[in-house]
């Protein structure tokens, strides 16, 4: 023994561990990196690759931008938004609430209030528009007392045909609302908000896993030097470098992540860094949500622009019909009358439109849409928090769960550098 450690090279034994150290500093400084930029792809676009890329295996089709036809690169996580926007919908958004909840968080008797303080100062114009459309010589020949009394009616009964829309919207908003479409689509236009989602409540842990990454490359350096000093092989160190690059990152990801329930060992006790900020993880999911996901004014682009607008369209055609004949009143019969059946119905149609279009441009108020989303805010945030621990950091990790193989690759790359790195400098021990 005495032996050995007077022939040790004691320069090149003290340094491995430094050497390791600093590179599993920067495997996790540039593995966060890796995770979150760009947020947009940024590369080249190779003709025929997109083809190709069909063919191609599995793990090399998970790089970013192969894929699209792409060589470069983009966030692991921004480029999985919609798969992270999937999974927060199975797992959490649907125990969170239904469509139909969300709705009623939104207030429809506010809704109401808004579209009646909103449509009442424009019924004389709607009612002029489409009369001068559709019978312009019955309405320019009506006195004005008589289009007062028409505009007046249509007033009066318009408490009655606004709570008949939002009822029915009500009503059927499972129908015609999809929050998980509003989630996946959002997501993936907008991937920086899931990059929020991570900042916005976990830099404290990320930039932790940074420092410890320089805690574990050292430690794990140590016997690493130790083995080196023995074998002294000049292909020990590279190789040695691949394992720690490796288990570097990997103890990076299970102490944010893992373990998921808290373990108690001896006076310690050990659980998964996100998910012991589970609470401040859901105020700030909460918030992106209920201020750029699930929002009035996305809700009324969904039910009139969405894949389901046809239905929501018909929908609210047909409970304003029966409200604008109500509206015409007794006079009724004696104008299908004057002005024949189907122009009648022509006018009751463009009224339906007209009141269609006016009844749901409300929704397109962002300040009543910031008011309103409180309520959304409060319900997601108190639901996320009462999700197991188990469901939390699947929806926190699906983002990055089969892409870590390239952290870990990234990892063994950086080890395997460093060890050649360290090898040309001090030569072999």
């Amino acid at each position: 023994m005495v032996e050995w450690l007077a022939d040790v090279n004691w320069i090149h034994l003290v340094t491995i561990p430094v050497f390791t150290g600093v590179i599993g500093w920067l495997i996790n400084w540039t593995g966060l990196i890796m995770l979150f930029h760009p947020v947009r792809f940024h590369g080249i676009r190779i003709p025929g690759l997109q083809d190709l890329s069909v063919i191609l295996p599995r793990k090399v089709q998970e790089v970013p931008g192969i894929l699209q036809g792409g060589i470069g690169w983009q966030g692991i996580i921004p480029a999985r938004a919609a798969k992270m926007g999937s999974i927060a919908v199975d797992k959490a958004i649907s125990k969170i609430g239904t469509a139909g909840e969300f709705y009623e968080h939104l207030d429809p008797e506010q809704i109401s209030e808004h579209i009646l303080n909103s449509v009442t100062p424009e019924i004389w114009q709607m009612v002029d528009d489409v009369m001068w459309d559709e019978h312009p010589a019955l309405w320019r020949d009506l006195p004005r007392p008589a289009k007062q009394a028409v505009v007046a009616r249509v007033q009066a009964q318009l408490p009655d045909v606004v709570g008949d829309v939002t009822e029915q919207i009500g009503t059927y908003i499972d129908q015609l609302l999809d929050p998980k479409l509003m989630v996946i689509d959002h997501f993936r236009e907008n991937p920086s908000l899931v990059v929020r989602i991570f900042r916005d409540f976990g830099q404290r842990e990320l930039n932790l896993m940074v420092t410890f990454g320089l805690v574990f490359g050292f430690v794990l350096g140590i016997p690493v030097a130790v083995i080196d000093q023995i074998f002294g092989q000049w292909w020990m160190l590279p190789i040695l470098g691949v394992f720690v690059g490796w288990t570097t990152n990997a103890l990076g990801l299970w102490l944010i992540f893992e373990p998921v329930e808290p373990r108690k060992i001896g006076p310690l006790t050990i659980h998964g860094l996100f998910l012991r900020r589970q609470d401040r993880a859901a105020e700030v999911y909460a918030r992106i949500i209920a201020e750029d996901v699930i929002t009035l004014e996305r809700v009324g682009d969904f039910l009139l622009q969405g894949p389901r607008a046809d239905r929501t369209r018909r929908l609210l055609s047909d409970a304003l019909r029966p409200a604008i004949d109500r509206a015409v009143g007794p006079a009724g019969a004696l104008v299908r009358v004057a002005v024949g059946s189907h122009r009648y119905d022509n006018i009751r149609e463009s009224v339906t439109d007209k009141a269609v279009h006016w009844s749901m441009t409300p929704f397109q108020d962002p300040e009543f849409s910031r008011r309103q989303s409180e309520n959304i805010r409060a319900l997601v945030a108190e639901r996320t928090k009462e999700l197991p621990s188990r469901d939390f950091v699947e929806m926190m990790r699906s983002a990055i769960k089969e892409d870590e193989w390239m952290l870990y690759a990234h990892g063994a790359i950086m080890g395997l550098a460093g060890g050649f790195l360290h090898l040309a400098i001090f030569g072999v021990a």
